[in-house]
């Protein structure tokens, strides 16, 4: 037999997920069967797996112990880089500037430098974050960019956060903007860009089509002409949709690839993309809960590279 207390970052989720994130050699048919037979109850009473578990509950597993080996936790991430750079933090939430280069996950090749285990390693040594305390929560990042896209992310500290930032970014009360160079003039000097995209597992590429079809989903890039240098335009992206790859592959399509993008412009074998999440403003709308007091705020990088690149081709250098 073995109990578990339900902690604040445990709270809110269903208890099917829970027992799955807790306990790695748990089969899911077992764990439903177990919950029929009244062999895992909460607070001593009959329960069922979609109940909405709440801090303070106490849940009972009358189960073999082989078949209760909790998920191992690694250290992994106290390999990870430990500088970051912080843009904002407070209790609940940290915005990131990511440099160009560092992925924000890990990618089956690369695990400990990344974003994510830097900002674990970060919370770890200020004592934010105790793997061992924890049942299933780890902090985790909102949002995510391409590795070489550079700029802001959105860290959450608690699972209440996370919870209510994915639902917020979902419902896109989370504004996210861009700055990027693209390649060549624009005849408008703001539009809204609109189309479908399917994506190329195989390749990890995107190809933006005109018109819906199976596997496709709608895209929406809102852009504004900052400047101009030379064949060159620097623009304020608003991303209205967030696919994979959207504005490199949106802009691309209608003849102004990035600067510096490989993949998807004329620059081959550079993926150095001139792309960077500059700013991201919280338009929440309704009950925000433990996040309410950012709505309304918008955070912004004092500078980035891609305004670095445009003034060199503007002197001509």
């Amino acid at each position: 037999m073995k109990s578990l207390t339900v902690t604040k970052n445990d709270e809110g989720q269903r208890l099917d997920r829970f027992l799955q994130k807790t306990f790695e050699s748990l089969p899911k048919s077992m764990m439903f069967k177990q919950i029929r037979k009244k062999n895992i109850k909460v607070n001593r009473k009959r329960c069922t797996p979609e109940q909405i578990l709440r801090e303070g509950d106490v849940i009972d597993l009358y189960i073999n112990d082989d078949m209760l080996r909790e998920k191992k936790v690694h250290y992994d991430f106290l390999k990870a880089p430990k500088d970051i750079d912080i843009v904002f933090e407070d209790d609940n939430i940290i915005l990131l500037n990511k440099p160009q280069g560092m992925l924000c996950h890990p990618d089956g090749r690369e695990y400990v430098n990344t974003l994510l285990s830097s900002l674990k390693r970060y919370l770890y040594e200020k004592r934010e974050y105790s793997p061992d305390s924890e049942n299933s929560f780890a902090p985790a990042l909102a949002n995510r960019i391409d590795r070489n896209t550079a700029g802001i992310v959105i860290g959450a500290k608690n699972a209440a956060a996370l919870r209510l930032l994915t639902a917020k970014i979902k419902n896109r009360e989370v504004g996210k903007y861009y700055l990027t160079i693209a390649s060549g003039k624009f005849e408008k000097q703001q539009d809204t860009l609109t189309a479908y995209l399917i994506k190329d597992e195989r390749k990890n590429m995107v190809k933006v089509l005109d018109s819906a079809c199976d596997g496709a989903k709608r895209i929406e890039t809102k852009y504004r002409v900052l400047d101009t240098a030379g064949d060159f335009t620097m623009l304020e992206i608003e991303l209205l949709t967030g696919r994979t790859h959207q504005i490199r592959a949106q802009l691309a399509a209608i003849g102004h690839p990035l600067l510096g993008d490989g993949k998807y412009g004329k620059t081959h074998g550079r993926y150095r993309q001139e792309l960077c999440a500059y700013k991201v403003k919280f338009d929440f709308v309704g009950d925000s809960g433990c996040l309410d007091y950012l709505a309304g705020r918008e955070f912004s990088l004092d500078s980035c590279g891609v305004q670095t690149k445009f003034e060199e081709l503007k002197s001509g250098r």
